[in-house]
């Protein structure tokens, strides 16, 4: 895990800035995608490009370089002048990506095929799977993809709508009692989607510890030429792939055994332990008296 420096603030976002007036969650500040009577719809259109222009407005205090909360650029900014371990027991470093963890969070790796396949972060709340991306240098990816997101998720029968935050616009469908929830923040050549999915009984308080994830992050671009849209690499620690290692041979000799004990079994039916393994993210150290501590496994 990636230490926590000392020099700033513990808290990413302003004190003065609190939940109610950032993140807008009455309806009267929230716009449907889809589903609204035709007589409606140029007052909806008059009320989304209002919505999106007080978005603008607030996104336009927000500094990945020199800003007080995040995401931050990682090529810019160092993040050992940063002390999160009132929030955090530990930092996810992924190489594109720092991400704390939440003191009552865990990470989970989904495997694929070829290997792991997302990360996601396990809260009480709800799950955060967070993703980086290449974008221009005029920036506006998010601007460029939310449209489309939003109708695959109108498609996919979630009701959307669009909420504006620290950042600029996210949206949130809405299906049954879950919640997905896509938030997009543009950077300095890149674009980070953090992507909430959990009960509508604890959306909010999901949305709020995202917020404070996100205000923690560090998003690292590097110089390699990407062409905008192009997933950032994840780099699984090698503390974590031993762990991982670990815990799917487990789960493997545990399927072998209860196949063996009943022929009749399938791997699906024993679990599929190649499918989501939980792993425990190790506590993060403090750094103390100027000294280095052990990062995801690696020294300094």
């Amino acid at each position: 895990m990636w230490p926590f420096g000392k020099s700033r603030n513990s808290s990413a976002r302003p004190e003065n800035e609190t939940a109610e007036s950032q993140h807008s969650g009455a309806v009267a500040e929230t716009t449907p995608e889809t589903g609204a009577p035709a007589a409606d719809a140029e007052a909806q259109g008059r009320a989304q490009d209002a919505a999106q222009d007080a978005a603008q407005d607030t996104a336009s205090s927000y500094d990945p370089v020199n800003g007080s909360f995040g995401p931050f650029d990682g090529d810019s900014v160092n993040y050992r002048d940063f002390d999160f371990s009132d929030f955090a027991k530990g930092g996810l470093d992924l190489g594109s990506m720092l991400i704390p963890v939440p003191h009552k969070g865990e990470v989970q790796v989904e495997m694929g095929k070829e290997g792991p396949r997302q990360i996601h972060i396990l809260t009480p709340f709800g799950r955060i799977t967070p993703a980086a991306f290449a974008a221009p240098r005029s920036g506006g990816q998010w601007a460029s993809d939310i449209d489309g997101f939003a109708e695959s998720m109108a498609g996919d029968g979630l009701e959307v709508t669009r909420r504006d935050n620290d950042w600029g616009v996210e949206l949130v469908g809405t299906v049954g009692d879950g919640v997905v929830r896509v938030i997009g923040v543009d950077g300095p050549r890149w674009m980070l989607r953090m992507t909430l999915a959990g009960p509508a009984t604890s959306a909010e308080e999901l949305a709020e510890l995202s917020y404070e994830v996100i205000s923690r992050t560090f998003v690292n671009r590097g110089s390699e030429p990407a062409p905008a849209g192009r997933s950032l690499p994840v780099a699984i620690p090698q503390a974590m792939a031993d762990e991982l290692k670990r815990t799917l041979a487990q789960q493997q000799a545990q399927a072998q055994k209860a196949q063996k004990a009943d022929p009749a079994a399938s791997p699906e039916a024993t679990g599929n332990p190649a499918r989501n393994a939980p792993v425990q993210p190790e506590q993060a150290r403090r750094r103390t008296g100027g000294t280095a501590s052990r990062q995801m496994g690696d020294s300094e």
